[in-house]
Formats: C-alpha cells, structure tokens, sequence
C-alpha cells in the first residue's frame, strides 16, 4: 500500500487526532497524560485496520455493547488494487465505517474512570 491511508483510516486518524487535543487540555490538569501512536499496516493487516486502542485494550473491549463487522472498502480496494475488506462498528444500532468522535471520548472516559 505504499504508506497510502484509505479514507475511512484517513477520516478516523483526524478525528482521533481531534481528540487526542481536547482531551489533553482537559486531562492534563489532572495529570493524566494522553499519548496518541498511529501505526501503518502493511496490506496482510488490512482486517486491523480503523482499530483504535487504549491503554492496549480495543475500543470493543472497552465500550463492550460496540459490535465490530466489516464491509467492502472501496478505497482500499483502489489502494490494494483487489477487492478489501475493513472494520466498521455498529453502536445503538448505527454502523460506522469511520470511528466517531463520542465513542471515542466514551471509550478514553471509561478507561479512565471519569464520569461523562
């Protein structure tokens, strides 16, 4: 894949990078501090791909009523030139193919032991 980050990857990195910025103003008055690593997967990897950690649990572990599927990505097929399929997450019955911004914040609350 060259480095090239499909649209839905692309779309979650802004968002998490997003809130990787808000929640380390918000959190580092109470000394906690928010580390944010983005890592390329090589092509084989294509099924981890949107996969959001933290503290090394995944967002399905820490948020245990998100389901995780997976659909055709049109843009990784583009990128991989074969047909790809990646992640999505379904949560109170909406699918997403990139990760949203309140799922995120639920998921850093939660591992943290703050109330939302």
């Amino acid at each position: 894949m060259d480095g090239k980050t499909c649209v839905r990857c692309s779309e979650t990195g802004k968002t998490l990078s997003d809130v990787v910025a808000d929640l380390t103003k918000e959190l580092a008055p109470k000394g906690v501090i928010v580390d944010f690593i983005e890592i390329t997967l090589p092509e084989k990897k294509i099924t981890e791909s949107n996969m959001v950690l933290f503290n090394g649990r995944a967002l399905e572990e820490v948020l245990p009523e998100i389901v995780v599927s997976e659909n055709c990505c049109e843009s990784c097929s583009c990128i991989t030139g074969s047909e790809a399929y990646c992640r999505t997450v379904e949560y109170d019955g909406q699918t997403y193919e990139e990760i949203p911004e309140d799922l995120i914040y639920k998921a850093a609350y939660r591992v943290l032991g703050i109330e939302e």
